[in-house]
C-alpha cells in the first residue's frame, strides 16, 4: 500500500482485495439477516441489536459503535432522517414507513461499509419511487468506476439522474475512502461535473452513498450530533456499496449474498 500526489491509498497488494471481500460480505450478511426482521412494531434499538449480535457471531467488530463517541451499532434513518439515525427502544416502525440500514463491519482490520433501504408494511408510492431511483443514481455512479475516470463523473450522472425525477442531491454528506481506515481520501460526492477531481487508478477503495431527496437538498444536524433531517421534512433515501477500482473497472465488495440488494425483497 501506499499514498499518490493526491493523498489516497492505493491497494497494491491481491490480499488487500481480499480482506475487503471478507470485510463487505459480512456486511451485505448482516443486511440480509436483518430484512425478515424489519416488520410494523419493530423498534429501532431493537434491530440495531440483531445486527450488532449478527456481526459478532461473525467474529467481526461494528465500526460504528465508539466511533467519536457514537452509542449504537448501526445507523438507522427514517423517513425525513437522511443520515446517522441513532437507534432507540421508543422510535417504532410504522406502516408505510421507509428506512435506511447502514452497518460497516471491521473484519480483520478491513471495512466493510453498506447500507439498504428497507420498507415497513406497505410502502407509500412516493417512497417506493424514491427508493428506486436512489439504488439507480449508486448503481450508475459505480458503472462510472474504472481507471482513468474523473472522481467527479460519478457525481455528475448520479446529479443527471436524481434531477430527472425532480428530486435533489444532498451535499451535505459524501462517500469516502476505505480500507484499513473507517474514512480515507478520497470525498466521494454525488454530485459534481464529468471530467472533474482525482484520477481514479488501480487499487483505490471506496463508497458510493448517494443521499437522494424528495424535496430541497438541504438539511440540518439535531442537538444528538450526529442524525441529520430534510429542512422542509420531505423524505430522503439512501443505498451504499463499498468497491475497488480493478485493471479493468471495478469491484463491489458489498453485494448481497442472497441478491437482496434492492426493495421490495419478498
Amino acid at each position: 500500500m501506499y499514498t499518490n500526489k493526491n493523498g489516497i491509498k492505493i491497494y497494491d497488494d491481491p490480499a488487500d482485495f481480499e480482506g475487503m471481500r471478507k470485510a463487505g460480505k459480512v456486511a451485505a450478511e448482516c443486511l440480509d439477516y436483518i430484512t425478515d426482521y424489519v416488520q410494523v412494531g419493530i423498534t429501532t434499538g431493537e434491530l440495531d441489536d440483531l445486527c450488532l449480535k449478527f456481526m459478532e457471531s461473525k467474529g467481526a467488530i461494528s465500526a460504528c459503535l465508539g466511533y467519536h463517541g457514537y452509542p449504537k451499532a448501526t445507523c438507522i434513518s427514517i423517513n425525513q432522517v437522511i443520515c446517522h439515525g441513532i437507534p432507540d427502544y421508543e422510535r417504532k416502525l410504522a406502516d408505510g414507513d421507509i428506512l435506511n440500514i447502514d452497518v460497516t463491519a471491521i473484519v480483520d482490520g478491513y471495512y466493510g461499509d453498506t447500507s439498504r433501504m428497507y420498507f415497513a408494511g406497505k410502502p407509500k408510492i412516493k417512497g417506493k419511487r424514491l427508493c428506486e431511483v436512489t439504488y439507480e443514481c449508486m448503481m450508475r455512479g459505480i458503472d462510472v468506476v474504472k481507471p482513468g475516470a474523473h472522481f467527479g463523473d460519478i457525481g455528475a450522472v448520479i446529479e443527471e439522474y436524481a434531477h430527472k425525477y425532480g428530486y435533489s442531491v444532498v451535499d451535505m454528506f459524501c462517500g469516502h475512502g476505505l480500507g484499513k481506515v473507517f474514512h480515507d481520501n478520497p470525498n466521494v460526492m454525488h454530485c459534481g461535473r464529468k471530467g472533474t477531481g482525482p484520477i481514479m487508478e488501480e487499487g483505490m477503495f471506496f463508497t458510493i452513498e448517494p443521499m437522494i431527496n424528495l424535496g430541497k437538498k438541504d438539511g440540518v444536524i439535531l442537538s444528538n450530533g450526529w442524525t441529520a433531517v430534510t429542512c422542509d421534512h420531505a423524505w430522503s433515501a439512501q443505498f451504499e456499496h463499498s468497491m475497488g477500482v480493478t485493471k479493468d473497472g471495478v469491484e463491489v465488495f458489498t453485494y448481497s449474498p442472497k441478491g437482496l440488494d434492492k426493495p421490495p425483497y419478498k
